[in-house]
């Protein structure tokens, strides 16, 4: 009874580790269809009812799904491989079925202004280890961050170069320094976001050139002005300053108040949503009228004054044409001037 006992046992552990450890092989009436780069397997083979009142539907369910994978991921390592930071991984070929999307998909991040020189000049991005050896704590460190390796700022003593100031805090120049690399990255940062959103960055500081216009030196004396505290409210004027143009503030109607303004413009709006015939504005009309008869008088004037002239012109000549013989032309030295004060 011992022996038959120990038989069961073994058995019945062979039993649950052949069903922990499944062959890769699978049957299936028919073959199953695939769309490696959807990572989708469409299984068409018929359910018998027998299965299912077999065993429990969970377990049938386990079954099947368990089995399908196994054929998605044999089919995917049919797929050439390669190496890639020691991990072998399968090249997925392009996806064949077309799943539907509620939005368009994401358009790729343009590249930045480093990026973009990067690319130019051929340089390639070299993946660096976090850990490197610290020739004076002679173990391995971080490369960047907390407890990094060769971190000047734990020095207690700063050498003084020749050309410095022998005066100079080396220790709070060395932390403005930094502070300065921190604010170029971050100023640098934001650049590229808005690059990337194609916002325009307003101008706002001085180029380096040989001489500047009167337009940039009166801009950047505005914006050095309204960088205080006060927004340059308490600043003195410089003698025949022209004053900083401001915009007009934009007012807004209260939240919370009288409620019949609100309800009246709400009306208006469905009134005039609702009417097919454009709304007249008389005032504008008029106005518009106005304008026009007022071109049309001064082009009739204008067109009369000239006809004026020409005439005049001609008459002037036939009589100089006349009286060439007493002296008199126009434009000579006697008779009277009719034309304006400094022409001739």
């Amino acid at each position: 009874m011992a022996a038959c006992s120990v038989e069961e046992l073994l058995a019945k552990a062979e039993a649950q580790e052949a069903e922990t450890l499944k062959s890769i092989s699978v049957q299936k009436e028919l073959d199953l269809e695939f769309d490696i780069g959807n990572l989708l397997a469409c299984d068409k083979n018929r359910i018998e009812p027998r299965d299912l009142r077999e065993k429990s539907k969970k377990d049938f369910l386990r079954a099947l799904a368990r089995d399908n994978t196994q054929l998605l991921i044999n089919e995917i390592w049919k797929q050439p491989t390669e190496r890639v930071e020691e991990a072998i991984v399968a090249k997925l070929p392009e996806p064949t079925t077309r799943l539907p999307r509620e939005k368009l998909p994401p358009k790729p991040r343009p590249p930045t202004k480093w990026e973009q020189f990067a690319k130019l000049k051929g340089i390639k991005k070299k993946k660096k280890t976090n850990l490197v050896w610290d020739e004076t704590a002679k173990e391995w460190k971080r490369r960047w961050g907390y407890k990094r390796a060769g971190d000047d700022t734990k020095e207690w003593l700063i050498e003084v170069p020749e050309s410095a100031d022998p005066n100079e805090d080396q220790f709070a120049k060395r932390v403005k320094a930094k502070k300065e690399r921190v604010a170029k990255n971050e100023l640098n940062r934001l650049k590229n976001i808005a690059r990337s959103q194609k916002v325009k960055i307003p101008a706002v500081t001085l180029t380096p050139k040989a001489s500047q216009s009167k337009d940039e030196l009166a801009r950047a004396e505005s914006v050095a002005k309204t960088s205080t505290a006060s927004l340059g409210r308490f600043q003195d004027r410089l003698p025949k300053e022209n004053p900083a143009k401001k915009g007009k503030k934009r007012k807004f109607e209260p939240l919370i108040g009288n409620f019949s303004n609100e309800k009246q413009k709400q009306l208006e709006l469905l009134k005039v949503m609702d009417t097919k015939k454009p709304k007249l504005d008389i005032t504008k009309a008029v106005n518009k009228q106005m304008r026009e008869e007022d071109r049309e008088e001064a082009a009739a004037k204008h067109k009369k004054a000239a006809g004026k002239k020409g005439r005049k012109g001609s008459s002037m000549g036939g009589k100089a044409r006349g009286k060439g013989g007493k002296g008199k032309a126009a434009g000579g030295g006697g008779g009277k001037r009719r034309g304006k004060p400094g022409k001739r």
